[in-house]
């Protein structure tokens, strides 16, 4: 739904994977072989990436100050067997947390939140405050208090809701 640029780093994959479902129209890119393929699911994973992007979708709405859009299997209990392992550069010495196998997707989405929390940006992922909507943004404002993943859809009908309540 929005505009915005994607989140830095590794947060676009979890981005990219929550954002994979339209709610308002319904239409999933999980459903179709490029859209599997975009984030290496296999058909046999879709369940598992399912729950993976909806305990995400969850968490992002905690980031927000929002309750939880149903209910969803925690995210710690699925990232917990995602086998992680510190890979360091032995040219420079540099470190990074990094998934054991890079093909499974929930190792690469525990990898994504594990350096988000090092690099201090895990909270600032986000899903949009419109129950519509729900979509995965990036809070890139000064003061992290971004609410809505477009000022010029979502957040436009709320302002319009809210103004025509006042109105009754």
């Amino acid at each position: 739904m929005s505009g915005r640029s994607p989140a830095p780093g590794d947060l676009a994959l979890v981005e990219a994977l929550v954002n994979t479902l339209d709610l308002e129209s319904g239409a999933d890119a999980l459903d179709t072989p490029e859209g599997r393929a975009r984030l290496g699911v296999t058909e046999a994973g879709l369940p598992s990436a399912r729950a993976l992007r909806e305990s995400l979708r969850a968490t992002l709405l905690a980031h927000a100050g929002h309750p939880p859009h149903r209910e969803v299997t925690p995210l710690d209990d699925l990232l917990a067997g995602a086998p992680l392992r510190v890979a360091v550069d032995p040219a420079d010495g540099s470190a990074t947390l990094a998934p054991v196998d890079a093909a499974p997707l929930v190792s690469r989405v525990a990898a994504a939140v594990a350096t988000a929390l090092v690099e201090g940006t895990w909270t600032r992922l986000k899903a949009c405050e419109d129950d519509a909507c729900h979509w995965a943004y990036y809070d890139r404002s000064p003061a992290g208090r971004g609410r809505w993943c477009s000022m010029q859809v979502c957040g436009a009908r709320a302002k319009m809701r809210r103004y025509r309540a006042k109105d009754r």
